[in-house]
Order: C-alpha cells, then structure tokens, then sequence
C-alpha cells in the first residue's frame, strides 16, 4: 500500500498545482479591477495605476502567479484586499465552520443513507422499499434552495423550534450553538441522502443474490451475519465513492445552504470573494477545497482496499 499512497499523495500535488495556475489565470482575467473596487468608481486614474502598481497587478500573469505560489508555499496565503486582513485566518475560521456543518451532514447522511438502502434492500419490492424510493426520488428531484425553504418555514417560521438564520460560536452556548447547526444540516442531508441510500440498495441487492451469500445462508449462518458481514461489507464499496465526493461537495458546494441561512461557512466567503473580486481570498478558498475533493478520492480508494482484501494498489496482480 505505501507505494501507492506516495503516488497518489503525488499526484494530489499536481492536481493542485494544476488548479492553482487554472485559478490564478481565470481570476486574472475577470472583467473589472481591484485597484477601482478598493479606491472607488470615482477614483482618478493616476490613482488607480498608483495602486495597481503599488499591489503588483501590471506585472506580467506569469510574475504574478509566481509571487503568489512562493508566498503560498512559505505558507503565506496573501492579505485580503478589501478587509485588509490575512487571508489565512479568514480561510481558517471559515473552514473550521464548514468542516463542522459538513461532518456533522456526513455522519446522518452515511448512516441513514446506509441504513435506508439495507432496509430497502432487504424487503425488495415490498412497502418499505418503495417508501425508501418514494422518498429518495423526492431527495434526487428537488434542489437543495427548496428543502432550505421548507426547513425556514416549518420549524423556524410557523413552529418556531430553530433558528432561521445565522451561527453563534460554542462559546455562546451549547444549545445556542446546536440550534444554528440544526436546520443547514437537516437541508443537507435531505439534499444528499438520497445518493447514498439508492446506490446502497442496489449493491444490496446485488451482492444478497451473490453465490458466496447464498452459500453463507446454506451453511446455516446467522441473517444478521450473512446480512452484515457477506453483505454489506462488498455493498458498501460503490457507496464509498459517493461519500467521499459527499466530502468534498459539502465542503465546497455548500454555497446556497449558506447563502440562504447566513452561514459563516467557506462556501459564503467564496461568494463574497467573487462579488468583491478579493482576489486572495478567492484564490486560496478555491484551493482549500480542491485540497478537500482531492483527499477524500484518496480516502476513499484506501477504504476500498481494507474493505475488500482482494484489491491490491501498487503491484500487478496475477
């Protein structure tokens, strides 16, 4: 396994770089200029050339990039060009929310998820299994701004139980801080939970009409074994693709949960960094979650391997 692991750690590194320059050369190219956002529309023109000589901005693309990838791996994400701030305790505080919304997400949307397929799985055409698809096309057809709405509406606006926007630090409270985290990660796993938990099912049943099971049930094996241990273990390995993307997505993809209950997150500092063309910000927030996309794909391939010890990484296989 080591070898493999060095490899792709190796290959994490140039898919990151190769994003860093894609991003770098897609956020220099953005219509407008950061030197009028800061000084104003009216600003005079000697002004703003002042100022973008000032930040550098007149130098060639090539020069640019080289600045900021030098400084980036010094380990100086750069200063923020509206907030005049630096730019990595911004991206910390944000990631450090996001982190916290999208693990708390994943941790429902695998065990429901998982458990929704099994149970689908295990009474195939039956009640439970066409509830499951019921509810999981429901999942898949509506987008994630309407289960936001619904949330707001039903336990904000009319039952009053949660919050309907906003996000207090614990130090606020422990319940204070529960209660912000409630209604985005309900909307999430509601949004994703139905991926995890068809893809779930089908594996089930797949691998429940395997010989290998249908031997193990010959042999007089308990269900719950054949069930848990023949079963689940060889289903779960397509869904652990889908949950390492989940990953990533509810890390970076997040930006209308946020958005619409004011979340602190990574995703809203990406919008605002648009908006703002705080280039910075959005440069080093844009890497944060390819870094995150890109590590989870690894996690996920050496789950594969201890989940099925036939998969050998790193050598031929006979």
């Amino acid at each position: 396994m080591l070898p493999y692991v060095i490899q792709r750690l190796a290959l994490v590194v140039v898919v990151l770089v190769a994003v860093s320059m894609l991003v770098f050369a897609i956020t220099a190219i953005l219509p407008g200029s950061v030197a009028h956002l800061i000084l104003g529309p009216f600003a005079a023109p000697e002004q703003v050339k002042t100022l973008e000589l000032k930040l550098g901005l007149a130098d060639p693309l090539w020069l640019q990039y080289w600045r900021w990838a030098s400084r980036l791996l010094a380990g100086d994400f750069g200063r923020s060009l509206l907030m005049d701030r630096p730019v990595y305790p911004l991206i910390a505080e944000a990631f450090a929310r996001s982190l916290t919304l999208a693990l708390t997400s994943f941790v429902l949307i695998a065990l429901i998820g998982v458990g929704l397929g099994v149970i689908a799985a295990l009474s195939h055409n039956g009640p439970l299994d066409h509830a499951v698809s019921v509810g999981t096309y429901l999942g898949i057809a509506v987008p994630e701004f309407f289960w936001a709405i619904v949330v707001i509406l039903v336990f904000s606006a009319t039952l009053g139980w949660l919050p309907a926007s906003g996000y207090e630090p614990l130090s606020a409270g422990f319940w204070i801080w529960v209660q912000h985290l409630i209604a985005p990660t309900m909307t999430l796993v509601f949004a994703h939970l139905a991926h995890v938990s068809r893809l779930t099912r089908s594996s089930m049943i797949e691998v429940l009409r395997s010989p290998y099971v249908v031997a193990a049930r010959a042999k007089g094996l308990p269900e719950r074994t054949v069930v848990l241990r023949h079963g689940l273990r060889n289903a779960l390995l397509p869904s652990i693709t889908v949950l390492a993307l989940d990953i990533g997505r509810l890390m970076g993809g997040i930006v209308v949960i946020e958005t619409v209950f004011a979340y602190p997150g990574l995703g809203r500092l990406l919008v605002f960094s648009v908006q703002s063309r705080d280039l910075p910000t959005l440069q080093a927030a844009i890497l944060v979650v390819a870094a995150v996309y890109a590590l989870a794909n690894l996690a996920a391939d050496l789950l594969y391997a201890w989940l099925n010890p036939r998969i050998r990484y790193g050598r031929n296989v006979a």
